[in-house]
């Protein structure tokens, strides 16, 4: 008997098929959150219980990071977009569903822009043309603006005009930074930057404190689900006001300023430098003066520690993707804080690093998933893990 095709419970994007970016989106949103939870407790289950998911009221342009691609089509014409799933064809969006809408207004009218200031789109074959990509970064709680225009050359022909032109259709914006990008990469900022105008980086506030962010720092892209998901952090790590706590993989020091309310001390340690320079600038802004952070390798400087015989007594971890490697978790099982908060947006690779976790002398409690990116696949977790012995 041949099997029925399931029929989708929502009418997607219009762009579904050719972009892929949202996988989940032909799921109800409820049908979403159940798939995600089976997931968590198949990946993790094992380990400890997993608390039933929290999910978003609207799950719809939460996202306050924006980047367009720009090139041209078989009829050169410009086009501005994302990348088709794993591969580098341009697919041409003017809105998206899950995106910030004032940031798609703004790639729309930089993309029409264009011709009028004869300026060209780049063509990654030829390695020709003006503007490669377009960040739009706005802070939700304050409404501030970033525009990253990333260059292939630092010569920008009509510059004044053109940005003249730009502020006047979107007074939102408040700074523009033009990024250069004269590699053949798939990365898409370059290291050369320079303010074009306003102050070169947007503030927001998450959790009750003032953070800034620059073109090259990490922040959550969902600032709802962030406060849930960074709140969840904190409660785990039963903070009593004279622990010492290390932030490992801090970016621009999120986690470990809203711990420091309830921390004796904090340490950050991350390997971007710039996302130190702006951790060091919030804790300033915030006048925080228990935390301290530093540009290193986290799994080398705990190694640090427990030469010197220093220790934390909570240890924050919230790895890329991939996971954390052997090193960071051997060097976090010698350091030996008696609680872990392993903050995970890959189950699959937080069951890997749990397994190590828990031979290493450590038990997971409870997990929390949270769902950052509705309509993708992607879930974000929260676990617990109290120090059994040495």
């Amino acid at each position: 008997m041949k099997e029925q095709v399931k029929q989708p419970e929502r009418e997607p994007c219009p762009h579904a098929k050719k972009c892929g970016g949202c996988q989940l989106q032909n799921m109800s949103y409820e049908r979403q959150l159940e798939w995600k939870q089976a997931k968590v407790i198949n990946q993790i289950g094992r380990y400890c219980k997993v608390e039933k998911i929290i999910g978003m009221d609207n799950p719809y342009n939460y996202r306050n990071k924006v980047q367009a691609a720009f090139g041209r089509d078989g009829k050169g014409k410009i086009i501005s977009g994302v990348y088709q799933s794993s591969s580098h064809r341009i697919v041409s969006v003017d809105k998206c569903m899950i995106e910030d809408k004032t940031a798609d207004k703004i790639i729309v009218t930089i993309r029409k822009m264009l011709p009028e200031f004869k300026l060209t789109a780049y063509d990654e074959r030829t390695c020709q043309g003006f503007l490669r990509h377009v960040l739009v970064k706005r802070g939700f709680a304050t409404n501030e603006v970033m525009v990253v225009l990333v260059t292939s050359t630092p010569i920008f022909k009509n510059q004044k005009p053109f940005l003249k032109k730009l502020l006047e259709l979107h007074p939102e914006i408040t700074t523009v930074v033009l990024n250069v990008n004269d590699k053949f990469t798939s990365l898409v900022l370059g290291k050369q930057e320079k303010v074009l105008f306003g102050k070169g980086y947007i503030e927001d506030i998450c959790c009750g404190c003032r953070f800034r962010i620059s073109a090259k720092s990490f922040y959550q892209i969902n600032p709802v689900q962030t406060e849930k998901l960074y709140s969840t952090a904190v409660d785990y790590a039963h903070l009593s006001g004279s622990e010492t706590v290390l932030d490992a993989y801090c970016g621009i020091g999120t986690i470990g300023m809203v711990a420091s309310r309830k921390a004796g001390k904090v340490a950050g340690v991350e390997l971007n430098a710039d996302a130190v320079k702006d951790a060091i600038y919030n804790a300033k802004l915030n006048d925080i003066k228990n935390c301290w952070f530093t540009c290193a390798d986290a799994g080398q400087f705990m190694e640090r520690m427990a030469a010197e015989g220093e220790s934390a007594d909570v240890v924050f971890m919230d790895p890329p993707r991939a996971g954390s490697d052997n090193k960071f978790l051997g060097s976090l099982i010698h350091m030996g804080p008696k609680r872990v908060v392993y903050i995970s947006c890959n189950p699959e690779t937080l069951a890997r690093d749990l397994g190590v976790l828990t031979k290493g002398g450590y038990k997971a409690l409870r997990a929390q998933p949270v769902d950052m990116f509705p309509h993708t696949n992607h879930i974000e977790c929260v676990v617990e893990l109290i120090r059994q012995k040495q």
